[in-house]
C-alpha cells in the first residue's frame, strides 16, 4: 500500500547549510578532520608502523595493472578506500581543503583506472577471478562494496562538484542494474551483506535518475521471498566459499542461516530485529528510505515494529546493538551481556542512521533520543580521544585477565586497537562525525517547522514560509543543559515553527523557555511528540533560551535483562557513565552503590575541557586478603567497607591506565 502523504515528509537540512561550532562536538569534527583522516590514509597506505597492513590501496594498484601481486585482506577490502573518501567528501563539504582534495583526486584516478570497461568494479574478483563474478552473492560482498563506492561518490560530488567519481559509480550502478532483476537473462538475488539498498537511494537522490530507485526497492523487495536462492546459488558453485583463507569462518558446506542475512522472509514481514546487526540496521535504513519515498506504508509499519523490538528488547544502554560474537548479531530478547557484549561500532552507526531515516518520516523524540544514546556513548567510544585507536567491540564491562585468557572473551579488547584486518569500523566513524552536521535537524515546509533534534552548537541556513533566514544553535550538552536559538537575517518577519525536542532523560521536567530574554509560557498542546513547537512571526535577532533539566539517573534494567538484576548503571544527560580500575581500584564486582543518597557532579578538564564525573557513596566486599585462600566459604553479613566511588562518561573510558571497567554496578539496599 502507498500513499503520496509520505513522500520526502521531513527531509535532513543538507550538510552544506550546517556548520557547528560546539564547546563537545568541535573536538571531535577537528578530530575527525585534522587527525582521523590524514591517519586513516596513511594506514590504507601501510604506513602505520606496528599497525595490521590494510593493503588496500594495494589491492587496487593490482588490479590497475601498475604492479604485480596477489589481492590481500577481507573480500570487502575495497570498502575502507570508499568509506575513506566519503568522510573526505564531507570534510571538503564544511571545511574546504585544497591539499586532502588533492589527495582523494589521486585515489579518485586510482579506482577509475581499475574499473572495468562494462563498468564492474571489486578488487578482489578482478585479481582473483573476474569469471566468479556475481556467483556467491552470499558471502563476496559485490554490492556491500559498490553501495559504499556509491556513497563516496554521491558524497564528494555533492562536496566539490566534481563528477568522475560519481561517473565510475553510475557506470557500475549502470552495470548491476542489467545483472540483476527479473528478467530472464538476470539474477534474481540480493546480496548477503545489506548497503546497496541505502546507497542506491542516494544516487537516486544526487542524479534524478529513477533507475536506481527502483533498483534499490528491487533489492529490498526480493529479499526473502525465495528461501532458497543461496543455497541454489552455493549448490551452483559447488559449495566453494570465498572465506576458506580465513579459519575461524564456517565450513563451506555449512548450512545457510537465513536469519543471519535478513533473508528468512519478505522485509514487511519481518517483525523482529534478527541476524547480524549491522546488516540488519543498513537494510532497515533503506527500507525506511523507500517508505519515505514511495509512499510505501507497509513498510513504515515494518520499520516501526522492528525499531520497537530493537530498542525496547535488544540495545543495551549504552545505544550498542549485536550482542553475540558469534556472527557479530542480534540474539534474543533481553539477551545483552555486559561482559561478552559485542555491540560493535558499526551496528551503532548504523543505527543512527535508521534513526535519523526514521526522523524524516515521523518527528518522535524517541527516534532522537536513540539516535542521540548511540552517538554520544557506543559510536565516540569507539575512538580515543586521540584519534588513533580504535574499539571494534564495545563491552559494558571488562576485566583484562579474562579478555587474555578465556576463549569466550577473545573478541573484547580493554585497550583500542591502530587498525584492524577487517577495519570497518575506523572509517565508518571517520564518515558519521565528518557529516554529523546534517544529523542535527530536519524541516517539513507542509508545516513550515524546523525540528531540532540534537543539541549541538551550530548555525543553519533555512528556507521557510517563502523565506531564507539563519538559525544559529548554542549549547553547553552534555554537561549542561542550556541551548539558546537566534534568527538572524531574515529579511521580513514570517511565521513558521521552531521545534526543540525535550530528551527523555529530563524525566519528564519541563524545560525553562525564555523569548528574548522574558519568560515564555507555554500550553500542554504545545508538545508534539516530545517536541515543545513554539509558533509565532519571527523577526530577525528573536533568541529563545532553553534550559533542560540534566538530572543523575540511577537506571535499572527490565525484570527479564537477568544480567543486570539487582545491578544499577548512572546516566547524566546523554551520557551512559561508567565505572573504571583507574578511579575505584580492581575488583570492581565487590563494589555496590547506594540505592539513594547524593550523586555529587565534578568538572575534571584532565581527558577533555569541561568533563564532568560523578561521585556517590559505595561500598566494597571484603578483600582477598581479608577472605584468605579458600575459593568457596560460609557468608558472612558483615557491613561492606564504605568508600567513596567515582564514574567517567563511557564515551572516555580507556582513555587512560588499562584496566576494569564497568557500567551495571550492584545496588546495596
Amino acid at each position: 500500500m502507498t500513499t503520496p502523504a509520505l513522500h520526502s515528509v521531513m527531509p535532513a537540512v543538507p550538510l552544506s547549510k550546517v556548520s557547528i561550532q560546539d564547546s563537545f562536538w568541535s573536538y571531535y569534527a577537528d578530530l575527525a578532520r585534522n587527525v582521523v583522516i590524514p591517519y586513516q590514509w596513511e594506514a590504507l597506505n601501510d604506513r602505520i608502523e606496528g599497525a595490521e597492513p590494510s593493503r588496500a590501496i594495494r589491492n587496487f594498484r593490482i588490479a590497475a595493472g601498475l604492479e604485480q601481486g596477489e589481492f590481500h585482506g577481507f573480500v570487502f577490502q575495497d570498502s575502507d578506500l570508499y568509506k575513506w573518501l566519503e568522510a573526505v567528501g564531507y570534510r571538503i563539504a564544511t571545511h574546504p581543503d585544497k591539499e586532502w582534495e588533492a589527495i582523494a583526486d589521486q585515489a579518485i584516478e586510482l579506482v577509475e583506472a581499475a574499473q572495468m570497461e562494462d563498468g564492474y568494479l571489486n578488487t578482489y574478483y578482478q585479481i582473483k577471478g573476474i569469471d566468479l563474478r556475481w556467483t556467491n552473492l552470499l558471502d563476496a560482498h559485490e554490492l556491500y562494496c559498490a553501495g559504499h563506492l556509491i556513497e563516496a561518490a554521491v558524497a564528494y560530488s555533492g562536496a566539490t562538484g566534481k563528477t568522475k567519481l560519481l561517473d565510475i559509480a553510475c557506470r557500475f550502478a549502470d552495470h548491476i542494474d542489467d545483472v540483476f532483476g527479473t528478467g530472464p537473462d538476470q539474477i534474481r538475488g540480493y546480496c548477503g551483506h545489506q548497503e546497496i539498498e541505502l546507497a542506491l537511494v542516494k544516487l537516486y537522490q544526487a542524479t534524478g535518475q529513477e533507475r536506481y530507485l527502483k533498483l534499490a526497492a528491487y533489492f529490498i523487495n526480493e529479499r526473502g521471498t525465495d528461501t532458497t536462492f543461496y543455497s541454489r546459488e552455493a549448490e551452483r558453485r559447488g559449495y566453494t566459499t570465498i572465506w576458506s583463507a580465513h579459519p575461524d569462518w564456517p565450513h563451506p558446506e555449512r548450512k545457510i542461516d537465513l536469519q543471519y542475512h535478513q533473508a528468512h522472509a519478505p522485509v514487511r514481514e519481518q517483525n523482529t530485529a534478527v541476524g547480524h546487526a549491522v546488516r540488519a540496521v543498513y537494510m532497515y535504513t533503506a527500507m525506511a528510505d523507500l517508505a519515505r519515498l514511495n509512499g510505501d506504508t507497509q513498510l513504515l509499519d515494518a520499520c516501526r515494529k522492528l525499531w520497537n523490538d530493537i530498542t525496547r528488547r535488544q540495545m543495551y544502554i549504552t545505544g550498542g546493538i549485536g550482542s553475540t560474537h558469534h556472527g557479530e548479531s542480534f540474539s534474543a530478547s533481553y539477551d545483552l551481556p555486559n561482559d561478552t557484549a559485542y555491540a560493535e561500532t558499526c551496528a551503532s552507526v548504523g543505527l543512527v542512521f535508521f534513526a535519523n531515516r526514521m526522523l524524516q518520516l515521523e518527528a518522535k523524540s524517541e527516534y532522537a533520543d536513540v539516535l542521540e544514546r548511540a552517538l554520544y556513548n557506543t559510536v565516540i567510544a569507539g575512538m580515543a580521544l586521540d584519534g588513533r585507536s580504535y574499539f571494534y567491540v564495545n563491552p559494558l564491562e571488562v576485566w583484562p585477565h579474562a579478555c587474555s585468557c578465556n576463549p569466550g572473551k577473545h573478541h573484547v579488547k580493554p585497550v583500542r586497537q591502530q587498525w584492524f584486518g577487517c577495519s570497518c569500523c575506523p572509517p565508518n566513524i571517520a564518515r558519521l562525525l565528518t557529516s554529523l552536521g546534517a544529523y542535527i535537524y530536519t524541516v517539513n515546509t507542509n508545516s513550515n517547522t524546523v525540528y531540532t533534534h540534537l543539541y549541538i552548537g551550530s548555525t543553519a541556513d533555512l528556507q521557510l514560509a517563502g523565506q531564507s533566514f539563519r538559525l544559529v544553535q548554542t549549547s553547553n550538552l552534555p554537561w549542561s543543559g542550556n541551548a539558546s536559538f537566534t534568527i538572524s537575517e531574515l529579511a521580513e518577519p514570517a511565521a513558521f515553527t521552531l521545534a526543540l525536542r525535550i530528551p527523555a532523560w529530563t524525566q519528564g521536567a519541563l524545560p525553562v523557555v525564555k523569548l528574548n530574554g522574558q519568560p515564555f509560557s507555554f500550553k500542554p498542546d504545545d508538545i508534539q511528540e516530545g517536541y515543545l513547537t513554539i509558533e509565532r512571526i519571527w523577526r530577525a535577532g528573536d533568541r529563545i533560551d532553553v534550559e533542560l533539566a540534566v538530572p543523575v539517573l540511577r537506571l535499572k534494567s527490565h525484570s527479564e535483562l537477568r544480567y543486570n538484576a539487582g545491578r544499577i548503571a548512572l546516566q547524566r544527560g546523554p551520557l551512559v557513565y561508567c565505572f573504571e580500575e583507574t578511579d575505584n581500584g580492581s575488583n570492581l564486582a565487590a563494589l555496590s552503590i547506594a540505592t539513594a543518597g547524593e550523586i555529587t557532579v565534578e568538572q575534571d578538564d584532565r581527558l577533555l575541557p569541561g568533563v564532568i564525573m560523578l561521585q556517590c557513596e559505595g561500598y566494597k566486599e571484603a578483600s582477598s586478603e581479608e577472605e584468605g585462600e579458600e575459593l568457596y566459604s560460609v557468608y558472612s553479613i558483615a557491613e561492606p567497607e564504605r568508600t567513596l566511588l567515582r564514574a567517567v562518561p563511557y564515551a572516555l573510558w580507556g582513555n587512560r591506565n588499562p584496566g576494569e571497567m564497568s557500567v551495571w554496578i550492584r545496588r546495596q539496599r
